[in-house]
């Protein structure tokens, strides 16, 4: 009986305005159109196995079944999260015998990332003898949650969230499709924008929530913010948006864009990102990007952590917001950082070279009859506190590993190693 009202049964606008023809779908002409990569294929009708990347709303499970019905191939759709082998198994089986009859399968498996790796290694053998066209759907990096060999047969699109022109053109479509604008004042279509974050099903699903109300007086921003409810924003702390806004915190920081950073910053609060986790982050910043240009930025780093561990969230939540001001008005130099690394590897290269013999303290008769601690010079007994002397392994060529920038306390530092490197240069001078 379920069959016989289908058709009477109400819809939502979303599913109403879902588009019937690939050139219908708003806000992915970079790989739709006729020139565009999948255009050409649906052109062709060669349609390849493919991966759509994309945010939630752009487009994915609608695009796969119009490339279907664009290439004459059978559509088949399977969820990840509510399936299993044995789906995947009646649905490779149906799809080899439709091939024996003479027509090809288009699967569709919508989060494909939740498949396990077992699983995403059980499509390979149908993909590639052609029993199937896979199409998978994944909000994920495909490079962090897909297989390396489903990947290496498939290939990758993204789908981008849609922009400020393609949501206007799906409101247009649902004011046409009601027969009357929505009840927005000007602002307040804007703001409609920035809740549904790029999402054109919610989108949708908030203009089918403001088409019950009144149509006058039209609403303004405050009060639509009122009416409906706030997209949360898209933001999964274990996956690539972490590592994304944390990229563009640090990558801010380091260009000394401490407006843009404070922006990252509020971005990673309201996605629910852990702020001992930014604290972290900061505090590696502050040794990484601004070492000894302002020492006093490791110092900061740490009271700003300390603060929000005493004072918890909201409250120490603006210790953290001082601090990445601080950061981003810093002079920077990477060159603790850099001199750390040439260390390490010249540690690797040179093996276990022995300290020289001046260096060392000779405790028993025996350390003092080989030597050790012979010709030492006691730096405090020099006129200006400094030896000379050097203090690298014998047969190890003397090295520079850290070179002050000329920024910030660094500009000081190396004004220090200046002299003692004259002073260096001006003894061995005198004792050849």
């Amino acid at each position: 009986m379920g069959g016989l009202f289908e058709a009477t049964a109400p819809r939502p606008l979303a599913d109403r305005l879902r588009p019937l023809r690939l050139s219908e779908v708003v806000g992915q002409d970079h790989l739709l159109a006729a020139e565009a990569p999948v255009g050409r294929m649906v052109v062709q009708h060669r349609l390849a196995s493919m991966i759509l990347w994309g945010p939630p709303g752009c487009g994915k499970t609608t695009i796969a079944r119009l490339l279907a019905d664009g290439t004459d191939l059978h559509f088949e759709a399977l969820s990840a999260v509510f399936s299993g082998v044995a789906d995947l198994r009646k649905a490779f089986e149906a799809a080899r015998a439709r091939r024996g009859m003479g027509r090809g399968t288009l699967l569709f498996v919508d989060e494909i990332h939740r498949f396990n790796r077992a699983q995403q290694d059980g499509f390979l053998p149908y993909v590639e003898d052609g029993t199937i066209v896979l199409v998978g759907a994944t909000t994920e990096n495909p490079s962090f949650e897909l297989n390396a060999a489903l990947l290496s047969r498939c290939q990758v699109f993204v789908l981008r969230r849609l922009d400020d022109a393609a949501m206007d053109l799906l409101l247009g479509r649902a004011e046409a499709l009601e027969g009357r604008p929505l009840p927005l004042a000007e602002d307040a279509r804007r703001a409609l924008h920035a809740m549904a974050d790029g999402d054109g099903r919610y989108l949708l699903n908030l203009a089918e929530e403001l088409f019950r109300l009144p149509a006058s007086p039209p609403l303004d921003a405050a009060r639509l913010v009122e009416t409906v409810q706030r997209r949360a924003p898209v933001y999964d702390k274990a996956q690539e948006g972490h590592y994304n806004l944390i990229s563009a915190l640090h990558k801010s920081l380091r260009g000394s864009d401490t407006d843009a950073a404070l922006y990252w910053f509020a971005r990673m609060l309201a996605g629910g990102e852990d702020p001992v986790y930014i604290a972290r982050r900061l505090t590696r910043f502050a040794v990484e990007d601004i070492g000894l240009a302002d020492p006093a930025a490791l110092t900061q780093a740490i009271a700003a952590w300390d603060t929000y561990d005493r004072l918890g969230s909201p409250e120490g939540e603006l210790a953290l917001a001082q601090l990445v001001i601080y950061l981003g008005t810093a002079p920077k130099s990477n060159a603790a950082y850099v001199a750390y690394k040439a260390a390490v590897q010249a540690a690797r290269e040179t093996g276990s070279l022995m300290p020289p013999a001046h260096i060392l303290n000779a405790p028993t008769r025996l350390m003092r009859d080989l030597g050790y601690g012979a010709g030492y010079r006691y730096d405090h007994d020099a006129p200006d506190g400094f030896s000379g002397q050097d203090y690298f392994p014998d047969g190890m060529t003397r090295r520079q590993f850290y070179a002050p920038a000329e920024r910030g306390f660094e500009r000081e530092i190396r004004k220090r190693l200046d002299y003692w490197a004259k002073l260096r240069t001006e003894r061995r001078a005198a004792e050849e």
